[in-house]
């Protein structure tokens, strides 16, 4: 017997959270071609920049709450 589209969903969505965020992820991975290793290494490089200057003291970060706060209130004045 195979299972329908529905079917599959229907399972997925009894998941618990931390597993329908995985499975998400990988679905998105699926759909995604392969990597590209210059392009990794970039990132990489990009992001240990960016942690260097927050270690440094020359960026500060911004708590999720309050970016969340500010994106909901840009939201809500459209």
């Amino acid at each position: 017997m195979s299972r329908t589209y529905e079917d599959l969903l229907s399972e997925a969505a009894r998941l618990p959270e931390q597993d329908r965020a995985t499975l998400a992820g990988f679905l998105i991975e699926s759909l995604e071609g392969p990597s590209d290793s210059d392009v990794d290494a970039l990132w990489a490089a990009e992001i240990e920049r960016r942690v260097a200057d927050i270690d440094s003291g020359r960026e500060t970060s911004v708590p999720w709450e309050e970016v969340r706060q500010r994106l909901l209130e840009r939201l809500h004045a459209r």
